[in-house]
């Protein structure tokens, strides 16, 4: 059944409002408990996202920053700070595409491969246990997709935003 929110019931409304702060508020905490579930490894939640990418098998050869922004669904400006720290700290590096000069490859280096294999994933497991106690993988099945399904809508309606917003620039 399709759950379409009429423009004045507040009940609709309401529940609506709930399910975005229930949201919101695990995203923040997300972001606190994972950030202590690999700090000792220092690293943050934004760094494991983007370890996490670099390890796939389609990105192991490196990735542009822009197609690893639009992966993690995070403007470049963000993804730069992240990516000049986390280079500094020898996870990852930076190199000119061989076949777009004007691009950069992201890719992670052999230390950061280690701390991500060796260090964080056996934390980063651990964490997922706990925080998916009590769900059956049934329960998780019917949260991605939902989780999905939301996502899909979301980028409908950023598509639909920054379509609106250049033919205001224009």
């Amino acid at each position: 059944m399709v759950f379409p929110i009429k423009q004045d019931d507040p009940a609709q409304t309401e529940q609506a409002n709930r399910l975005f702060f229930r949201l919101y508020q695990c995203a923040n905490m997300l972001h606190k408990t994972g950030t202590r579930a690999v700090e000792s490894e220092g690293l943050t939640t934004q760094q494991w996202a983007v370890l996490g990418a670099l390890s796939r098998p389609d990105m192991r050869d490196g990735v542009s920053m822009g197609e690893l922004a639009r992966f993690l669904m995070v403007s470049r400006q963000n993804l730069s700070g992240l990516i000049s720290r986390m280079e500094r700290d020898g996870h990852i590096t930076t190199a000119p595409d061989g076949r777009d000069r004007r691009s950069r490859l992201v890719t992670m280096t052999p230390s950061g491969r280690e701390l991500w294999v060796q260090q964080a994933q056996p934390k980063i497991r651990r964490y997922y246990r706990e925080a998916l106690a009590d769900f059956s993988n049934s329960d998780v099945t019917h949260t991605l997709h939902y989780l999905l399904k939301l996502l899909d809508n979301m980028k409908r309606i950023d598509e639909s935003q920054g379509a609106a917003g250049q033919d205001e620039d224009a």
